[in-house]
Parts: C-alpha cells; sequence; structure tokens
C-alpha cells in the first residue's frame, strides 16, 4: 500500500552511514603538538591510547611525583625535573609535588626531627624556582600533613591494595629500594603498596616519576584491574641519567662525584665533568645483565652509557629550542652532538669544555638566588647548619592503655564470611584465662582484617561481621563482657596514626622478610597483606603494652614474635606474659568440599535459626559410640555446662529413663563409658544450641545498629556466595 511504502523510506535513511564528522585541521595538529610534548618527557609511556583518552577528556589533567626532603638535590632531580614540569604545565596539567616529610622523619633523617626535614623541603622548593620551574601550575602537598589528616582514608586505601596482591608481585616493585629481591625486610615489602596508595590517595592522572619507579607504578594500574577501576593512570617513566663514573647506571646522592648537585659551585662542576666517564665505543659487556635491582633502569638500550653525552641529551636539550655551541659550531640536536663526538669532529675535551659551560650557565641562576635573595641565603644557611647523622628519637608508638590498667590482650579472630558459634565461644574461653587481676581487653582488629582480605576487604561487611560477633559474645557471656572493654583497631590508630604507622614499619625494618614468613605457612604467608598483619600486630602490642595476653595455639608464633620484638626495642615497657589456650572445635562434620575453611553446612553459625537449623545440622554431626575426642555434640555440651547450663537427657525407661547434667566430666564419662548414646545426647545438644541461638537473636534485635548489622553480614555472604560461583 501508500501507507506502507511512506514508512518504509524513513527505515532506509536511518540506516545509511552517518556523514563523517569534519576534522578541524588546527585543532588535529594542536592535539598532536599537545601529545609529543607530553611523550618527550618519558622515556616510556603506559599506556599512549590512555594518555590519548585522558588528553581529550581531561585538558587540566594532575601529574604527580614524589620526593623526600632528606638533603642534597641533585642536577636530575633539579634541571631535569624543571624542565619536564614545565612542559607538563604549559599544556594544561597540574603538577603536585608529594613531599615525603613523614618518610623522612620514618628514616630518621635530620636526626628525626620534622621541623628541620620541612625547612629541607622548603630549601629544596626554593632551589626549583631559582631553576626555572614555573610554579603557576604546581602544588606542594606535605605527606605528614596530609596523611595524619586523612589517615582514615590513606591507610585503608593501602591495607586494600595490600590484600590485592601476594608477595611475588610486591618483590617485583623492589627496585625502588636498590635491593635483590633475597634481602629484603619487612618494611621493604610495605614501601611499594604506600608509594602505590600515593597515586590514589593524590588522584593523580598520570604518574610521572623515573624508570626506576616504573615497577610500582605499573602495580596501580594493577590494582585498577582487580577492583574494576576503569580509568587507569598514565605512567610517564623519564630516563635516569647516567652517573658520571664508569659503569653507574644512574647518579647517588651517597657519591658526591657521581653527579652534578645544585648547589654545586664552578669549581665542582668542572672538576666533575673532568674526571667524568666519556667513552666513544660500547663497552664489551655493553649487553650484559645488570646489577641485581638495576635491571629496568632504562628501558631504552645505549650500549655506549655515556654520561657527557648523556647530560647534553636530557639536561641541555632538555628545554625546548635549546641548541648547543662546541668547538666553533652550534648544534640543534643532542643527535647532532653524537654523532659528531662518535665521528671524532668532536674530542673529548671538546665536548666537556662545552657541557661544562652549559650546566654552570643553567646552575648561575640558582647560585645567584641563594646569594642575593636573603631568605633564600638564609635557608640555605639553616640546610648547611643541621646535623645530617642519624639520631636515636628513642620509641615511637601509639600509647594506648595506661601501665596501671594491667591489660591482658585478647585478639577477636578474623571473620572472613560466616561468623560461627564456635568461634565466639573459643573467644570468651579465652578472655576467662584472663589473670584475675588484669582487666581483660578484646582486641578487634578490623583494619588487619582488610589486609587480609576477609570480606573482600568491603570495610563495611567487616564490621558487621564484628557486631555481630560483640552481640553473640554479649548474648552468652554477660557477664564476662560487662568486665571486658573492647577496643577496635582502626579507632585506636586513628588516636595517633603517625606515630602507630611508624612503629609498624619500624618493625619491618628491624626484621628480614624470611623472618616474618616463618610465623606461618602457605599459602597464608604468601601475600602481601599476610606481611602487614604481621607488622599491625606488633605495633598493635606496642601500643597496648600488656602485662599478659592469651591466644590460641595456631597464632602464639605471633604473639612470641611481637614480645621479642618489645624486648629488643622498647624494654621499658613491661614484659608480656603469653599464655595458649584451646578453643572450642565445635565442627560438627568434616566438609564435604575439599579445602573449603569454613563450611556453614558443618558448622553453626550464629545467624542459624533456633528452630531449623540446630536440629537438622546437628542430624548430621559426627557423633560415634564412646569417642569423646572427635565429637562435636559433647564438646558444645560441656562448654555451656562448663557455664552453668545443664543438659536434660530424654529417654525410655528401659534405656536408662531421664538424666539431667550439670557437670561437664560427668557428661564425658558418660558418654566414653557408652553409658550415654549419641542418639540421646544429640536431642539434649540441640536443645542448648537451641537457648543460644535465641538469646543471640535477641540481642541482635534489642540494638538498633546490631540489628542493621545482622543485615549487613547476610548481605556481604551472599556476596561471597555469588563471586565464588562465578
Amino acid at each position: 500500500s501508500a501507507g506502507a511504502t511512506a514508512n518504509a523510506e524513513p527505515a532506509k535513511a536511518a540506516s545509511s552511514p552517518a556523514e563523517p564528522i569534519p576534522v578541524d585541521p588546527a585543532a588535529a595538529a594542536e592535539a598532536q603538538r599537545v601529545l609529543d610534548l607530553v611523550l618527550s618527557v618519558g622515556e616510556e609511556c603506559q599506556t599512549v591510547e590512555d594518555l590519548k583518552n585522558l588528553l581529550a577528556k581531561k585538558p587540566n589533567f594532575t601529574c604527580y611525583d614524589g620526593f623526600e626532603p632528606s638533603g642534597r638535590m641533585h642536577i636530575a632531580q633539579g634541571l631535569f625535573k624543571a624542565i619536564n614540569v614545565n612542559k607538563l604545565t604549559s599544556v594544561g596539567g597540574t603538577f603536585v609535588f608529594w613531599v615525603a616529610d613523614w618518610f623522612a622523619l620514618m628514616n630518621d633523617k635530620m636526626g628525626g626531627d620534622l621541623s628541620k626535614i620541612q625547612t629541607v623541603g622548603r630549601y629544596l622548593i626554593e632551589v626549583w624556582k631559582a631553576a626555572g620551574m614555573d610554579m603557576d601550575r604546581v602544588r606542594f602537598l606535605w605527606c605528614a600533613d596530609e596523611i595524619t589528616s586523612k589517615a582514615d582514608t590513606y591507610w585503608p586505601k593501602m591495607l586494600d591494595i595490600a590484600r590485592c596482591f601476594d608477595l611475588d608481585r610486591i618483590k617485583k616493585c623492589c627496585m625502588i629500594m636498590a635491593r635483590a629481591e633475597n634481602k629484603l625486610t619487612g618494611a621493604q615489602i610495605l614501601y611499594p603498596l604506600m608509594q602505590c596508595t600515593d597515586i590514589f590517595f593524590l588522584r593523580a592522572d598520570v604518574c610521572q616519576l623515573g624508570v626506576d619507579q616504573r615497577k610500582v607504578n605499573m602495580l596501580a594500574r594493577d590494582y585498577c584491574g582487580k577492583v574494576g577501576i576503569k580509568l587507569k593512570p598514565v605512567i610517564l617513566s623519564h630516563h635516569m641519567l647516567f652517573g658520571l663514573k664508569e659503569g653507574q647506571q644512574k647518579m647517588s646522592k651517597s657519591d658526591a662525584d657521581s653527579a652534578i648537585f645544585m648547589e654545586d659551585t664552578a669549581e665542582d662542576v668542572e672538576r666533575k665533568i673532568r674526571q667524568a666517564h666519556c667513552p666513544r665505543e660500547e663497552a664489551a659487556d655493553a649487553g650484559a645483565d645488570a646489577t641485581p635491582g638495576e635491571d629496568a633502569m632504562h628501558l631504552v638500550k645505549d650500549g655506549l652509557q655515556n654520561p657527557c653525552l648523556d647530560y647534553v641529551r636530557y639536561i641541555v636539550f632538555g628545554a625546548p629550542g635549546a641548541t648547543f655551541p662546541c668547538a666553533g659550531k652550534t648544534y640543534p640536536d643532542h643527535g647532532a652532538v653524537r654523532e659528531a663526538f662518535l665521528a671524532g669532529a668532536i674530542t673529548e675535551t671538546e665536548l666537556k669544555d662545552a657541557l661544562i659551560a652549559a650546566v654552570n650557565k643553567l646552575l648561575q641562576p640558582v647560585r645567584d638566588h641563594f646569594q642575593n635573595d636573603a631568605s633564600a641565603r638564609e635557608l640555605l644557611a639553616q640546610v648547611r647548619r643541621f646535623t645530617k647523622d642519624p639520631v636515636n628519637p628513642g620509641l615511637r608508638r601509639l600509647d594506648l592503655l595506661a601501665a596501671a590498667d594491667k591489660a591482658c590482650v585478647v585478639c577477636m579472630p578474623f571473620v572472613a564470611s560466616h561468623v560461627t558459634l564456635g568461634a565466639v565461644l573459643s573467644t570468651a574461653r579465652l578472655l576467662e584465662a584472663a589473670p584475675a587481676d588484669c582487666l581483660p581487653v578484646l582486641w578487634v582488629r578490623d583494619w588487619s582484617a582488610i589486609a587480609l582480605n576477609c570480606f573482600d576487604g568491603q570495610a563495611k561487611f567487616i564490621a558487621a561481621a564484628n557486631t555481630v560477633f560483640l552481640a553473640a559474645l554479649r548474648a552468652l557471656r554477660p557477664a564476662l563482657m560487662e568486665r571486658t572493654r573492647v577496643l577496635f583497631q582502626s579507632q585506636a590508630i586513628l588516636q595517633d596514626p603517625s606515630n602507630y604507622w611508624i612503629s609498624a614499619i619500624n618493625v619491618g625494618r628491624a626484621y628480614m622478610l624470611d623472618e616474618l614468613l616463618a610465623l606461618d605457612s602457605p599459602p597464608a604467608n604468601q601475600q602481601a597483606g599476610y606481611v602487614v598483619k604481621v607488622l599491625m600486630h606488633a605495633a598493635d602490642m606496642l601500643a597496648l603494652s600488656p602485662t599478659s595476653a592469651v591466644c590460641h595455639p595456631s597464632e602464639r608464633a605471633l604473639f612470641d614474635f611481637a614480645e621479642r620484638h618489645r624486648a629488643a626495642t622498647a624494654a621499658a615497657l613491661p614484659p608480656v606474659r603469653v599464655e595458649t589456650v584451646e578453643g572450642v572445635d565445635a565442627r560438627l562434620r568434616d566438609s564435604p568440599t575439599p579445602g573449603l575453611v569454613l563450611d556453614p553446612d558443618c558448622e553453626y553459625t550464629v545467624l542459624d535459626s533456633a528452630s531449623a537449623d540446630a536440629g537438622s545440622k546437628m542430624k548430621k554431626a559426627f557423633c560415634a559410640v564412646g569417642d569423646v575426642e572427635k565429637n562435636a555434640p559433647l564438646r558444645l555440651a560441656q562448654d555451656f555446662l562448663v557455664h552453668g547450663a545443664s543438659l536434660t537427657v530424654k529417654r525410655k525407661e528401659e534405656n536408662g529413663g531421664n538424666a539431667t547434667y550439670t557437670s561437664a566430666d560427668e557428661l564425658r564419662n558418660d558418654f566414653a563409658s557408652q553409658a550415654l548414646h549419641p542418639g540421646d545426647l544429640k536431642p539434649a545438644v540441640v536443645a542448648l544450641v537451641q537457648d543460644a541461638l535465641s538469646a543471640i537473636q535477641t540481642e541482635l534485635k534489642a540494638k538498633p545498629e546490631a540489628k542493621k548489622a545482622e543485615g549487613d553480614l547476610k548481605t556481604g555472604i551472599k556476596q561471597l556466595a555469588k563471586k565464588s560461583k562465578k
């Protein structure tokens, strides 16, 4: 029909190809110029496509680099960094410098005096200003202020990163400490995790650090993939200048003659460059493997490894439009200088003469600034007066409890999914073992739980599980909980986060990684979060300063380690007497699923239904005639009897008649002698379990926060179950 034909025409038109959007040649050329200039900063970009996307969608992007104000600034950190910063800010970037004064404090630089460290930081900023860094789009954020004021954001992010990676992955980042992997301390696992945290804490779009930092920056991209962050930070890794001496893959602050420093005199510059390595031919071992820890110091192979030519390329020609007058000729780019030198058109002496003149010309504004500007001159004088010899700053720790408290610490177990009745009863048993003259302290390790990947590191569900766990304890042992002080790790740390984390890192600095791994066994000790947990535990014990501690046998090695550390580093604190107490093994039967640590079908959970689950689970419980060892119903009954309950067995007269037990020993003896049959024991224990579950439900319903936690916990468990099926 005519109507059908009319309706068909628009459909045909809609299916035809869209007209291409005209491309503005000028805009395209400008976009390419910006991209090329940004790429000129780095020896590598991960990835160019991500960078293109960033520049198109966020022209006012944020770059970051960090530095520790611990002393001198070499020419790469000074002039080379100023050149790169100016390139990035000239095309719309904002450059954020992360002034790592807190890390310098942690490392006891400037005698552990934060005010001196910050003075050094201000001096280094002054050097950059004098070196020509355009400060209009540059921000300096001081680590000590930012981390301390936002500790509730920074440290959970670090813990979340730790939970996502195994140790093998983190070890690959440890090149940033220039250590071979078999010589790592515990702290050297923590450092990359913290540097990775910095990237997200600062909301950096571009990580503009050296190639030596590449692996830890790539860790941030890997983390994005693991947690579903779509916009990954771009890694723009700049070249590492060769040291001036033969074979030096990079400059070293500890070797004054390995580099030109920003405060060097003209005479210093001449002396260092005159004696610098300056080969025309590649060394015979140019392709050999680098020293361990330096394997990725340079991503672009340079078999010549001539530091003088390196300075020409990256310092002299780093700034756009630079030229290099040498031997009566002006060279327009570094390639021409290199070609002429290798061909013999430029002698070594001529190259060094020209380089000395060029470097001194670049450094002279810095010298003039610190000579002519009164405030800058005084700042430099202060820095020179500071002693750089480390001074023992004394014990740094979170000071949480008074010695008069005489605390006995019990650590609440980590809850990875379900809160089990056995775990609650076991924790109560540990608290009951506290000496009579001590204050029982239940330490809730909610932040360590993030590092261990409990509930996939989701703080909401970890908090819900802990709240439900505590409600169950109050329901079953009200008098015990009345005299017990409950402390949450996260809340305690936030009282003085700086000293707490310095104490944790100091633990890591004092022990080799292998010593920490020996405290547990694979696969538990192969995760980065495990190392963090160990360091935190030692810091926890320093913070709590108890006189005693009670733990499950599985954690005895951890508590003993913390006590060894206290004895070695904090002898003024009271010694800790550690006691081991067996918990209540309430597993009703072995899980049919191999390798499953916790099977809720084989163990009571505190959210089980008193009417439905108590009986159905007990029916499947292992309870062989006369077996008093592998017998969860008997163990549960004994624990209830010890705490004042009575067990009523109902049976026919010909089977012995009804019986009431109030003694755990009597119950055990009757079962061992077969005077009590499993078929009679199980129903009696069900009644006790029902009473316990009902009491827990009453407690959960009594307080809105507990009721909400119950709902959150159920949601968290469902999410874990859904994930496990994928």
